[in-house]
């Protein structure tokens, strides 16, 4: 299987997508279940108390839901506030949401609290640039709202791109007019899995028939993502264990025996963990106990994960080594853990 494919699918009753390159799981999204907020989700939220000495203050969402929002400054309890979802609420806490909230497609991202129109840097070819901000000003005419043209349009025709943008300014402009109001209420709910395949997949082949999971052998892919072995090009291998307080990833160097066999196995680490991550739904704080290696090649580890988790959409703080020579980071938990989403016996 060469080339990169969205195979989407179900998993019993929940929505799933894979994207597999070059015969290799890169990416797995499935639909979480019961009722709990996705990101992305939109919602008139009323404020309730403040958090004293923390700045935040909780949020009440529709059927009882709790919500918090880090900086509470300006806020009195009652007063309604549009918010979007940013993440799942860890076991007894409450929803992170933003108020900054975001229209985003597959070419268009509308920012209403952003104003300004702006093309993703990855497009660096000027006379493009130029056709796309022509159809941005046509489009955004009027509007007080900011615009993002994704790095998706440098492949898109025109009319794609303008109904794209229109489609997200109307949406944006229709939950402007809903959101005052006395009780918490659902906008606009956050894409599901097929959804966002769609929006963030740049893919050669799409199979979406009844058998794809099966002919692309997606559970079988998936299956290796929930052990905590995971082996690496060169014959090394790590353990990615969750525990209450963090991740710990756990680097070995395998039969290789020589002297670079250290720094080459976290070599391997830094380019496979934020696959490994994501597949797995992992975050927040995540210790690396990594192969011995010489201080002296700690800079070129750095710079080879900085460079790895740049490319990756989940946001991740390189925290720095701790004093028994491990090495820490803190990363977004955007999604829910791969155990929590299996429904029972797919596997």
């Amino acid at each position: 299987m060469k080339g990169r494919i969205a195979v989407l699918g179900h998993l019993k009753d929940q929505t799933a997508s894979a994207l597999i390159e070059d015969g290799q799981l890169v990416d797995l999204l499935i639909d979480a279940p019961g009722e709990a907020p996705v990101p992305g989700s939109i919602y008139r939220a009323i404020t309730e108390r403040p958090v004293k000495g923390q700045g935040g203050i909780f949020l009440r969402l529709p059927g009882g839901e709790k919500a918090y929002l880090r900086q509470a400054k300006g806020l009195a309890p009652g007063e309604a506030l549009l918010v979007m979802v940013t993440g799942f609420g860890e076991d007894g806490k409450a929803t992170p949401v933003t108020p900054k909230v975001l229209f985003k497609s597959k070419y268009a991202i509308v920012t209403p609290d952003a104003p300004g129109l702006n093309i993703s840097r990855s497009i660096r070819d000027d006379d493009l640039r130029d056709e796309l901000m022509v159809i941005a000003h046509e489009e955004m005419e009027g509007s007080e709202a900011g615009l993002i043209l994704r790095s998706a349009c440098a492949t898109a025709s025109a009319v794609d791109i303008a109904e794209d943008i229109a489609a997200m300014r109307a949406l944006a402009d229709q939950i402007a007019t809903d959101a005052e109001g006395a009780e918490p209420e659902l906008l606009m709910e956050g894409p599901n899995a097929h959804h966002m395949a769609w929006r963030e997949w740049d893919v050669d082949e799409v199979a979406t028939d009844d058998a794809a999971f099966d002919n692309h052998q997606v559970l079988d892919l998936i299956e290796t993502f929930t052990r905590a072995y995971a082996p690496l090009p060169g014959g090394g291998h790590l353990f990615i264990e969750p525990t209450r307080a963090l991740i710990a990833v756990d680097v070995n160097t395998g039969k290789d025996m020589s002297l670079a066999a250290g720094l080459k196995a976290n070599l391997a680490m830094a380019k496979d963990l934020p696959r490994q991550l994501r597949i797995r739904g992992l975050g927040g704080q995540i210790t690396l106990d990594l192969a011995p290696m010489p201080k002296k090649d700690r800079k070129m580890f750095e710079q080879s994960l900085r460079a790895q988790l740049r490319k990756d959409a989940v946001d991740t703080v390189l925290a720095g080594w701790t004093p028994l020579g491990c090495y820490e980071l803190q990363r977004k938990r955007e999604r829910l853990p791969l155990k929590l989403l299996l429904p029972a016996g797919v596997l």
